[in-house]
C-alpha cells in the first residue's frame, strides 16, 4: 500500500510548510525615508547654488541616486493587522511569512500575499442524509476554525475558504451515517441523545480532513436535527408508541411489586386469610386499579366471592 508521501511523489504534489520571512521594521525604514527626504530637499539647495557656476553635474547625479533610493523604501512598505499574515514570494518562490503585525517593510522585488489568521464561524446547510437505520435525516453543524499554517491553506489548496465548506459537508455526512437518529431502549449512542460524543466525533473526523490545508479545529457542534418532512410524522407516531409501550412496562413492573407486597403484608399481620381464589380476585382488582387510566369506582360486595 502506498503512503500519502509516496502518492504525494507520484502525482508531483508538493507540501509547503509556514516559516517565518526575512522582512524589516517598517518604522526603521520610514526613518530612513525622512532621512532620504530631507537629504533630497538639501540636494536641491546645492543643485541651485552650484549650477550658475557650471558645476551641478556632482549633485546632479545624486539627487537621482537619492531620489530612486527614496522609491525603493517607499515602495516596500505594507501594514498588517492583528491576527492577519503576509507570504512573502519571489517571482513565485514562497520565502516565509512575516506575522508582525503594524507597519512593515520588505526588498520592493518580493509579492506579498495577505490570509487572515482569525477566528472564522460557519454554519453549515442543513444536509439531508440516511442515518445508520436508513431513516432520512436532516442535519446542520456549526464550526468554529483558523489558519494555523498561511502556507498550506495558499499553496496546498486551491481555495481554503471553500476547501473547508466542503470537508464540512463531507464529515456531516459520514457521521451522521456512523449513528442511528434515536434509540428507545438507550443501548447505543445515537444522534440525538448523545450530541456531545457526536460532535466530538464529528470534530475530529473533520480536523483530519482539513489539516492538509494547515486549518484547525477549534469547536464543533451540532445546530439542527430532525427527520425528513416525508416521514416525520409517521417517526412521530412510532415513538410515541414506543414511548407508550415503555412507560406501559414501568407501569406493571411497578403494580407488580405493589401487589406482592400488599400480599405479603396482609398474611405477615393476619389481616385476612385468603386461599388462593382470593387471592387471585385481589391480584385482579389490585392491577386494574393501579394500571388503569382512569379513575376506578369502588364496587362494594354485600355477599361473598362464591355466591
Amino acid at each position: 500500500m502506498s503512503t500519502a508521501a509516496d502518492l504525494a511523489v507520484a502525482t508531483g504534489l508538493t507540501h509547503t510548510r509556514e516559516r517565518p520571512a526575512s522582512t524589516q521594521n517598517g518604522f526603521a525604514m520610514l526613518f530612513l525615508l525622512l532621512l532620504l527626504f530631507a537629504a533630497i530637499i538639501a540636494d536641491f539647495g546645492w543643485l541651485a547654488a552650484t549650477a550658475k557656476n557650471g558645476n551641478g553635474a556632482l549633485p546632479g547625479l545624486l539627487l537621482v541616486v537619492l531620489i530612486v533610493s527614496f522609491l525603493f523604501v517607499l515602495v516596500g512598505f505594507y501594514l498588517l493587522q492583528p491576527n492577519q499574515a503576509a507570504a512573502i514570494l519571489l517571482f513565485g518562490d514562497y520565502k516565509g511569512t512575516d506575522r508582525k503585525h503594524g507597519l512593515r517593510w520588505r526588498l520592493p522585488w518580493l509579492s506579498r500575499t495577505k490570509i487572515s489568521t482569525r477566528i472564522h464561524n460557519i454554519t453549515s446547510e442543513r444536509v439531508k442524509v440516511n442515518d445508520l437505520r436508513g431513516n432520512p435525516i436532516e442535519i446542520a453543524t456549526n464550526v468554529v476554525w483558523r489558519v494555523t499554517d498561511t502556507a498550506q491553506a495558499l499553496f496546498d489548496v486551491a481555495n481554503y475558504m471553500k476547501f473547508v465548506e466542503i470537508q464540512i459537508e463531507s464529515a456531516v455526512r459520514t457521521i451522521a451515517g456512523k449513528y442511528p437518529y434515536d434509540d428507545i431502549e438507550h443501548k447505543e449512542v445515537t444522534l440525538r441523545g448523545d450530541a456531545e460524543v457526536v460532535s466530538g466525533e464529528l470534530e475530529r473526523e473533520l480536523q483530519e480532513r482539513v489539516s492538509r490545508a494547515g486549518i484547525t479545529i477549534d469547536e464543533c457542534r451540532l445546530t439542527h436535527l430532525a427527520y425528513s418532512a416525508e416521514i416525520a410524522q409517521a417517526m412521530l407516531r412510532r415513538q410515541q408508541a414506543e414511548a407508550v409501550i415503555a412507560a406501559r412496562q414501568k407501569i406493571v413492573i411497578g403494580a407488580v411489586s405493589m401487589v406482592e407486597n400488599a400480599l405479603q403484608l396482609l398474611s405477615e399481620k393476619n389481616v385476612v386469610d385468603l386461599d388462593d381464589e382470593r387471592k387471585a380476585a385481589m391480584v385482579s382488582n389490585l392491577m386494574v386499579v393501579l394500571c388503569s387510566e382512569r379513575d376506578t369506582q369502588p364496587i362494594v360486595n354485600t355477599g361473598t366471592l362464591y355466591q
